[in-house]
């Protein structure tokens, strides 16, 4: 459906009055959420690293270890690193919690994670040509992109992605810059310099390295090979969940993509139009919304992604009120039927053909 300047122009008052109403409730309880997460967090890093070299005395224990500190990177990747490196909490002014200092613990850099996804995929989300997070340079997920051999085996391209997804997304912004191969495009232009992105990349990942596969299980002593494994597992863990919780929140079967030309010039509730069409939610439990950083809740994440993503449940009822006034699909439903749809679409599109996208608007 097709709305009406008039009617954009309502959708953008709406859609803007709900976040009004959420940035008047900011304060105190939020910030003692996110501190406690940001706890917790810790709590469940220190526990699993003690319990790993525990693990001499049961297996039980360097198990009970890696699930604990999987936790903890999750936790640090999503709820806390996710939503704070999107400045989230810089209200607070907090020395840890703000998208001007907070490192996460992964192998990305966060400045330039902050370059390709804040920047880019949040303003031209979906975009052709545009938002290269539309299936990383890797994947095609629809017709509007020409079909290469290499797509047919996209599906075991996914699978090594989401294996080592830390890695894609530190990557991200060196292959789209053309770094280490080909010529950089004439319309490609970054903030930092090629020597700068190349420091970041080596620097950042060099450390995660050292951190995670030296350090730690030399100080293990005689355990440092369980050390090591545990480690190796945990990483194995976030990576997939993360990268499971991304792709359930951008393509699913009903998700759309847009070209450059039909953008261009785009009112704010036109943009607020595309960002619901470009994105999925899933539905369950408060703790799954917690594990996910309320990726969940990615439609609303997209229209308010500087708002403090615990109130995304919440305000998902009053957008869903919204989108059905308007006539606007919401696409949201149980997990693994999102994800069912994902894993389809990504087997649909590793061969010629398909139904092209792009949504007029």
């Amino acid at each position: 459906m097709k709305l009406s300047t008039e009617q954009f122009n309502a959708l953008e008052h709406e859609l803007d009055s709900v976040k009004q109403q959420v940035q008047q409730q900011l304060g105190e309880a939020d910030a003692r959420y996110i501190r406690r997460v940001l706890l917790v967090q810790r709590i469940s890093a220190l526990s699993g690293r003690v319990l790993m070299v525990l693990g001499f005395i049961t297996p039980w224990l360097w198990l009970a270890g890696v699930l604990l500190l999987a936790l903890a990177k999750i936790l640090d990747n999503m709820e806390i690193g996710h939503n704070v490196l999107h400045g989230q909490y810089d209200w607070m002014n907090d020395p840890v919690l703000h998208s001007k200092r907070y490192e996460w613990d992964i192998a990305c850099d966060a400045g330039s994670w902050q370059r390709t996804h804040n920047f880019e995929h949040h303003t031209y989300t979906n975009i052709i040509g545009k938002d290269r997070d539309f299936g990383y340079g890797l994947l095609r997920l629809s017709n509007d992109f020409r079909w290469r051999l290499r797509n047919l085996w996209q599906g075991g391209t996914y699978l090594l992605l989401s294996m080592l997804f830390q890695w894609g997304v530190s990557y991200h912004e060196l292959a789209a810059q053309r770094v280490f191969f080909g010529k950089k495009k004439a319309d490609r232009h970054t903030q930092v310099s090629d020597s700068e992105l190349k420091k970041a990349f080596f620097g950042k990942g060099a450390r995660q390295l050292v951190k995670d596969y030296i350090f730690f299980p030399l100080i293990a002593g005689p355990m440092w090979l369980w050390v090591l494994c545990g480690n190796l597992l945990a990483n194995l863990l976030r990576n997939l969940w993360t990268s499971t919780v991304i792709f359930c929140g951008h393509f699913t079967k009903e998700v759309h993509v847009f070209t450059a030309v039909e953008c261009e010039g785009e009112s704010r509730g036109q943009w607020y139009y595309r960002q619901m069409l470009g994105s999925s939610n899933f539905t369950g439990p408060t703790w799954l919304h917690i594990l996910t950083g309320h990726l969940s809740c990615q439609i609303e994440h997209h229209l308010y992604p500087d708002i403090p993503a615990r109130h995304y449940p919440a305000m998902a009822g009053q957008v869903q009120a919204i989108a059905a006034k308007y006539g606007i699909p919401y696409n949201t439903g149980s997990f693994v039927r999102q994800y069912s749809t994902v894993f389809g679409r990504i087997m649909r599109y590793s061969l010629p053909g398909g139904d092209k996208a792009v949504k007029a608007l």
